[in-house]
């Protein structure tokens, strides 16, 4: 029995771990790397395995950091089965053909660039196509259900635990046994933020032999939530007094959902104006919408009652949905008194590129930042302080305000993740799915546990 690390090893993104077990191999996760042109191009190396040698894929959630090469994992030869949660799958295949979309615009726009340069494009094809993630979507077959012991394969069981990260998300229980030798790894996938009020918090987790979890904030603790959410509030209540827009980077998945649900909350509470309109100008946080509402077995039990009552609390009465290009190019005709959601969260692509190009130059606006950004990308250039940043090949100097409100996290903090992992009485524990220095910091907490903390392609004995 054997585990190695193939993504997210002292790194915060592409998480990717091999389990081999009784003669058969199974990869948890297979995630995108994110962020800078040099991680970009890190998605192009190989694995650090064969591909048509995987057997299973078990699939912690839906970001594209943990699903997101997937689609090459098929196009270099995968013919196994992917199992996770219903609501992830249901995530999964948007957020898949979402990117495979993206991935093929960056190609075209390198070659129409190249042409016009008198050059070639060394972008000659993208990383996968749509074609290659619908192929992906056919190798998902069992469905997992919270808290339940699947059999994977002969001498390897499964069971997903809640992790209250984002819809559909888990931490997964392995246990293994080869050769008359038995032994346990649990992954926590990424740990939720608990008491947020619309997912449930993260469940207690089994005991382990093994621990393989995540540190992205294993250095620091959240600002409470209330707080966070005045915060929030009074950032718009003191924009709109200037005259300016609100512009607020979006993940699609959680945090969208999640901030239509305080902002429903603080106008039915007179904390905001009925009057207020919102613009959600992202089509895959639109459809990550309609999921949402199909799965309220994943919902606090406060918030699966309002649907069950009739009540949408993800409904405002000023929001607007603008899945058409032309409708979110409209919005830079709106000078004042908006509410603009747009993906990506990190700025790292999407619509909010744009909406940074006509807002970060105003000295009324503000852009709010309620998400962790990577180090390398946009969000954390302009979090950092950055007076000036390249936008679309301009330089735009930063004159709007600049918030960034912690506490909305969708990620454990650091007593959190010590809270879970000593929970798990673990013997061994690999830290992963962090910057090194969070990492580092994490472990000097963990006097009671054997810690590793894995290299790229580096494997570990059972």
């Amino acid at each position: 029995m054997k585990i190695s690390f193939h993504g997210a090893d002292r790194n915060v993104t592409g998480s990717c771990h091999l389990v081999e077990c009784a003669g058969k191999r199974i990869l948890i996760d297979c995630g995108l790397y994110q962020g800078s042109r040099e991680l970009d191009e890190e998605n192009a190396q190989p694995f650090g395995f064969d591909a048509a040698s995987i057997d299973y894929v078990l699939l912690t959630h839906a970001h594209l950091d943990h699903c997101g090469r997937l689609p090459l994992l098929t196009k270099r030869g995968f013919r196994g089965e992917i199992i996770t949660t219903s609501a992830s799958r249901e995530l999964t295949r948007l957020v898949l053909l979402d990117a495979a979309y993206l991935l093929e615009e960056e190609t075209r726009h390198l070659a129409r660039r190249g042409s016009h340069a008198g050059a070639r494009s060394h972008a000659t094809s993208p990383l996968y196509s749509t074609l290659d993630a619908l192929n992906c979507l056919d190798n998902f077959g069992r469905t997992a259900t919270y808290s339940e012991v699947l059999e994977v394969s002969p001498g390897a069981s499964a069971t997903f635990i809640d992790a209250g990260h984002i819809l559909g998300s888990a931490s997964i229980f392995l246990q293994l046994s080869e050769q008359g030798r038995s032994t346990s790894v649990l992954f926590s996938g990424d740990l939720g933020n608990g008491g947020h009020g619309l997912l449930r918090s993260p469940a207690t987790p089994p005991r382990a032999d093994n621990v393989v979890m995540e540190t992205t904030y294993g250095d620091r603790l959240h600002k409470p939530l209330g707080p966070s959410i005045a915060e929030l509030f009074e950032a718009i209540s003191q924009t709109f007094k200037r005259g300016g827009n609100v512009i607020i980077p979006t993940f699609a998945l959680e945090r969208a959902q999640e901030l239509l649900y305080f902002l429903n909350d603080g106008i039915s509470k007179g904390q905001l104006a009925k009057s207020t309109q919102v613009f959600l100008d992202s089509p895959m946080a639109i459809s990550a919408t309609e999921i949402f509402r199909r799965h309220p077995e994943c919902f606090e039990p406060a918030t699966a009652k309002l649907f069950q009552g009739g009540h949408d609390p993800f409904y405002l009465p000023g929001l607007h949905f603008t899945r058409e290009a032309a409708e979110s190019v409209a919005l830079n005709n709106i000078h004042g008194g908006a509410i603009i959601m747009a993906g990506s969260g990190m700025c790292t692509g999407g619509r909010v590129r744009h909406h940074l190009q006509h807002n970060l130059g105003c000295d009324k606006s503000a852009i709010v930042f309620v998400g962790y950004a990577a180090s390398g990308t946009l969000a954390r250039q302009i979090i950092d302080g950055a007076k000036q940043v390249r936008i679309f090949g301009e330089d735009i100097p930063v004159r709007a305000r600049i918030y960034t409100i912690n506490g909305f996290s969708a990620h454990a903090d650091q007593a959190e993740l010590l809270a879970w992992q000593k929970q798990t009485g673990a013997k061994r524990t690999f830290l992963v799915h962090g910057e090194e220095n969070s990492m580092n910091q994490f472990a000097t907490n963990l006097v009671d546990a054997r810690v590793e903390m894995p290299q790229q392609n580096q494997s570990f004995e059972l």
